[in-house]
């Protein structure tokens, strides 16, 4: 994970549009896994708003359901084992997407909703250049003729920063770096002025110096176009340059959200104490102080869930109560009037909450 700072912070925080309109609204989403042994919750009640501005960021380890959060936001589940148990996800002007027939929710990636992949080698065709690929992706939501598709294509290459742009989109993937080709993914899904963007891992396959580059490009272009963001990542300082709140994920369940200077300054839940406690210190005085610190044991098998909190088997502050009930996702007991919203799935921050 990268180091973090309060700078780092501060500067994600004046990006943020606190007291935005809602554009995006996911109430207790469900989704389903039929995998062998029988089917598992993969993404397990999840519960969050994403505003206009705003760049919500979703973090937690491999396996933690936060990618299949996207997927089912997108409708790109993998079929026919991937589906939608239960729960809504209300999109301004367009309702629920998860009601949507398949051919309507076609209309809507792209334009109302775009994503961002992790590998843009497997998400670019590699038998078609570039310029083929984005202007099938414009005219594909804009009733525009192959020259003014081309145009905007070129224009959208030149917004994020790629040299020469009206020779690149005559380039094949395999033709461009790493970071170019992340680049067109970003363009490709801005093309058509969408109102979110969900980025899934955008920067894990880049150098740490084309992995800066692109997170800047990012916060670039949400302050130009006013695109959403929402954001997923198992790094934290990625999370502290570009969030403006966070949701912590473990094993399918929201276990905290915060904003990310409250979560920064002080984190609740023990999973998420223990993710910060295990970022990378460039400060020798404090590294020579202690080792790095790791999280004990594994995530548990989402098929095979301890009973009661699903966190109990590796918290180093587990008690009885955490081996007998799930607690529920809740403000803390302690948290001032009129403090900003923050809610943590923790019986050692919502004694209230016991039933």
């Amino acid at each position: 994970m990268s180091e973090t700072s309060p700078g780092t912070i501060a500067a994600a925080q004046t990006d943020g549009a606190a007291g935005g309109k809602p554009l995006l609204q996911v109430r207790d989403l469900r989704t389903e896994l039929r995998v062998e042994g029988g089917p598992i919750m993969a993404v397990d009640g999840v519960s969050f708003t994403l505003t206009a501005g705003e760049t919500l960021g979703i973090v937690g380890e491999s396996g933690c359901g936060k990618s299949m959060t996207a997927l089912s936001i997108m409708g790109l589940l993998p079929r026919p084992i991937g589906r939608i148990a239960s729960g809504s996800v209300e999109l301004e002007g367009v309702g629920d997407i998860v009601k949507l027939p398949e051919r309507r929710m076609m209309s809507v990636r792209g334009d109302d909703i775009s994503m961002v992949f992790q590998e843009p080698m497997t998400s670019l065709n590699p038998v078609f250049t570039v310029g083929f690929q984005l202007t099938e992706a414009i005219r594909a939501h804009r009733s525009v003729s192959n020259q003014e598709a081309r145009r905007k294509a070129i224009d959208m290459l030149n917004l994020v920063g790629i040299p020469l742009p009206d020779v690149r989109i005559d380039n094949y993937p395999h033709q461009l770096s790493g970071g170019m080709r992340q680049r067109v993914m970003i363009a490709m899904a801005l093309a058509c002025e969408p109102k979110i963007m969900l980025a899934d891992e955008p920067t894990t396959a880049l150098d740490v110096t084309i992995q800066a580059q692109i997170l800047n490009l990012m916060n670039r272009l949400k302050r130009e176009t006013g695109t959403s963001i929402l954001l997923i990542t198992h790094d934290l300082g990625v999370i502290a340059k570009m969030a403006q709140r966070v949701l912590v994920m473990y094993a399918g369940v929201v276990v905290e959200e915060a904003g990310v200077n409250d979560l920064f300054a002080g984190p609740l839940h023990p999973y998420t104490v223990g993710l910060m406690r295990s970022i990378p210190r460039v400060d020798r005085s404090v590294a020579r102080r202690r080792k790095l610190h790791t999280i004990k044991g594994v995530v548990p098998s989402l098929g095979n869930l301890p009973k009661g909190c699903r966190f109990s088997d590796r918290c180093p502050d587990v008690h009885d109560r955490c081996r007998e009930a799930e607690p529920p996702l809740a403000a803390p007991d302690d948290l001032a009037p009129g403090a900003p919203a923050r809610r943590v799935r923790c019986w050692l921050h919502c004694q209230k909450g016991r039933g």
